[in-house]
């Protein structure tokens, strides 16, 4: 299987997830030392001290909010291990030659997986908890204090079904004038092996990145049956040139 990698793109969004956490600390400690602070309101009047303490939180804390929010989301995405590209390059060995995955270049769909079976338009979702879905709604089987954690964290599972059929109409798009009659299937990934679902009614495959889990991809993937309308080779060049390298 041959692996293409935006190594561009992880490398600096991690960079900025690493800025991002020094901005949201500053931001967090100068709010705390101005709001806190005898100096700030040395010398002035009753109503400018009142008017300060008004103003003051209700710019320095959303500003906090914000960066928080940023930062946490960055650092789920692009820092938290174990890495989505890292677990599908080493849970998909032997998949064969003719494969091809493309990690973060085609967004919303994070991974793009080709094979003579069809194209995967894959999502991905970090969380190690347990869910449940039917159709596409999702829910979460954790306790309330947990998903008061959760909402903390920013950890909240969303809707994996809907991301990941909008993710491969985004792919199937892109490959309309190449190959329209190829198969493109929706798939949502769950990185953690700790990770627990359980689906009903499935509008899409869930599936595990791990192959200490069932179902997982490689599994699944092996099972589709080979599809006569699977891309070329040179339409696999074809939607290279126009979706790695910008060429028409």
């Amino acid at each position: 299987m041959r692996i293409e990698t935006n190594e561009t793109l992880v490398k600096r969004n991690k960079a900025w997830s690493g800025r991002l956490f020094i901005v949201t600390l500053v931001v967090i400690i100068a709010s705390f030392f101005l709001l806190n602070s005898p100096f700030l309101t040395e010398g002035m009047s009753q109503d400018n001290v009142m008017l300060v303490s008004l103003v003051l939180p209700a710019v320095l804390l959303p500003i906090a909010f914000i960066a928080t929010v940023f930062s946490i989301r960055m650092t789920n995405m692009w820092v938290r291990q174990p890495r989505p590209e890292r677990m599908l390059e080493d849970n998909l060995k032997g998949l064969g030659k003719s494969a091809v995955l493309y990690n973060f270049y085609h967004f919303p769909a994070r991974h793009v997986l080709v094979t003579q079976a069809g194209v995967m338009a894959m999502v991905t979702r970090f969380q190690d908890g347990k869910y449940r879905a039917t159709g596409d709604k999702w829910s979460s089987a954790r306790g309330a204090f947990n998903r008061v954690l959760s909402i903390m964290r920013m950890d909240g599972i969303g809707s994996p079904s809907l991301d990941a059929q909008v993710a491969a109409q985004h792919v199937d798009k892109l490959l309309s004038d190449i190959n329209p009659d190829v198969p493109v299937y929706p798939v949502v990934l769950f990185i953690d092996p700790r990770a627990e679902f359980e689906v009903t009614e499935p509008t899409v495959a869930v599936l595990h990145i791990s192959t200490r889990r069932s179902p997982n991809l490689k599994e699944w993937v092996k099972a589709l049956p080979k599809s006569e309308h699977a891309l070329t080779p040179e339409q696999i060049t074809e939607f290279e040139n126009r979706t790695l390298h910008g060429k028409k």
